[in-house]
């Protein structure tokens, strides 16, 4: 059984990574997915009645948007989890969350109409990713789900054996069957490989075995614009990367890679750790 986590807070932003979710999951055999929600109590001098009706709207509200994935992933078991957060931060609860329940994934909104919720997603996002505790999907405020057919998966080819994390993106790869573009983009590369990136090549070469892939390697100084263009041109569906150092905020999404391809992007991004 395979097991998502959508954590929401029902801004427009989180809806949407709950529909992608279910698109995600619609085809999958043995799949569930945990609708959570997690609430905070306005004042500790509310009574136990005014905390019970505000956990009941609140586990309402997680009803009716299960009702709405239903439609998309009728044969996907949704399960509605609704906790008053008291003194946990949210990115703890669910860390808690998602090692009880043995996630596979987490799929979260990135930004939201509202600055707040811009705050309140973006963070958390990055913070969960940065916490390597399983996959996590960011979903674009305005991206639909058609299908994942074309992957990216961005690479800097260096000691790929030690830093690509194996079983991991295999299993991401083994959801949805796709053909994986591995792509790297180095101001250095002329029109032949150096013996260092055959090499690694072919160390990635056999990690793909079984996965339809190719590799590309462009001379490009702006790493953002090579990826942006590509992503465009080959019809991508999905973007994996590998946040490096073990910090998501201090490697590759630290410069505009941010703000253009994480908050802007129309296509989503799984990142996974080594």
């Amino acid at each position: 059984m395979k097991t998502f986590i959508v954590p929401t807070d029902f801004s427009e932003t989180s809806k949407n990574a709950a529909m992608f979710a279910a698109g995600v999951t619609a085809e999958m055999q043995n799949a569930q997915i945990l609708l959570y929600n997690l609430y905070y109590s306005v004042s500790s001098d509310d009574d136990a009645v005014s905390l019970q009706n505000r956990n009941g709207i609140y586990r309402q509200a997680l009803e009716i948007l299960k009702n709405e994935m239903q439609q998309i992933a009728p044969n996907t078991a949704i399960t509605c989890i609704s906790e008053d957060g008291k003194s946990s931060f949210f990115t703890e609860a669910l860390e808690r969350v998602a090692r009880h329940q043995s996630a596979d994934m987490i799929i979260m909104g990135i930004t939201g109409a509202t600055r707040l919720e811009q705050v309140f997603m973006g963070s958390n996002t990055l913070d969960m990713v940065d916490k390597a505790i399983c996959p996590v999907m960011i979903v674009p405020p305005d991206a639909k789900f058609n299908g994942i057919k074309n992957v990216l998966f961005t690479s800097d080819f260096k000691e790929v054996d030690k830093t690509t994390p194996v079983k991991p993106l295999q299993s991401i790869l083994s959801l949805f069957n796709p053909f994986v573009h591995v792509v790297n983009v180095d101001s250095e590369h002329y029109v032949e490989l150096t013996e260092a990136y055959k090499a690694e090549r072919a160390k990635l070469d056999e990690m793909l075995q079984g996965y339809r892939h190719e590799f590309y390697f462009m001379r490009l100084f702006d790493f953002t614009e090579a990826i942006s263009a590509f992503t465009e041109d080959y019809k991508i569906d999905l973007l994996i990367t590998v946040p490096r150092n073990h910090s998501f905020l201090g490697g590759l999404f630290r410069s505009n890679y941010t703000k253009k391809l994480a908050y802007h992007s129309h296509v989503p991004i799984i990142a996974v750790h080594e």
